[in-house]
């Protein structure tokens, strides 16, 4: 059971956040816990993560700020594994570098600035900068399946539906070539259609010309009917 000052420097904590919101870092606690937080960092521009939204999770032990969270990262991402604890100097595995000034902010903070690096650690990952383009492209849809996540940031399914309904009429505006089409078929054979339609004649035009043709071919035969008479 957490102890009184742990409680009430978590709901300052809370209580902060909401009024000073930390850039790309969004975190709460758990309605039926306030010692179990989720949050959520958001990839920075520029980065392998750019456009990833990683969901993560802090357990605070119940004589914070006395002594560390322990910090996990649920969303794949390629740089630290899942549901597994990671070491940072904030971290619960380096209690003694811990200081009781640091924050939920400072924390996530902290933990956003070394996900962006590649320095080693227990947890850290390799992998290719594309990996983790590839992993921050199916981050958001990723996360909305977990229940937990669903319930806690609603604004974040908001805006997984408004991305698919964009990537919807991005996919209905271009052409789809058939199997084994080459890729650029479609869009030539369009722009052919677009430059053939320029030289067709217009249908008057063609009743006219059509007319004079009947007229110059009926030339001859008047002229046999004249000599007749």
């Amino acid at each position: 059971m957490a102890e009184r000052a742990c409680v009430k420097r978590l709901q300052r904590e809370f209580k902060a956040l909401c009024k000073e919101p930390v850039p790309h870092v969004v975190a709460k606690p758990s309605p039926s816990d306030i010692l179990e937080w989720h949050y959520v960092l958001e990839g920075s521009q520029g980065t392998p993560f750019e456009g990833g939204f990683y969901h993560g999770k802090l357990k605070f032990p119940p004589e914070y700020p006395y002594k560390p969270p322990g910090i996990s990262m649920i969303t794949p991402n390629g740089r630290f594994a899942t549901q597994k604890r990671l070491c940072m100097s904030m971290s619960d595995f380096h209690p003694e570098t811990w200081n009781p000034m640091w924050s939920v902010s400072s924390i996530l903070t902290g933990l956003l600035s070394f996900m962006m690096d590649n320095s080693p650690t227990t947890g850290s990952l390799t992998t290719s900068d594309e990996e983790k383009r590839r992993l921050a492209r199916s981050s958001l849809a990723f996360n909305c399946q977990n229940v937990t996540f669903r319930k806690m940031f609603p604004e974040y399914i908001q805006k997984q539906a408004e991305m698919q309904t964009l990537c919807e009429q991005k996919s209905e505006q271009q052409p789809v070539n058939k199997p084994g089409e080459p890729e650029n078929t479609v869009a030539e054979n369009r722009r052919n259609k677009d430059h053939n339609r320029h030289f067709m004649f217009p249908g008057w035009l063609g009743a006219i010309l059509l007319a004079l043709l009947c007229s110059i071919m009926a030339l001859p035969l008047l002229s046999l009917d004249l000599t007749k008479q």
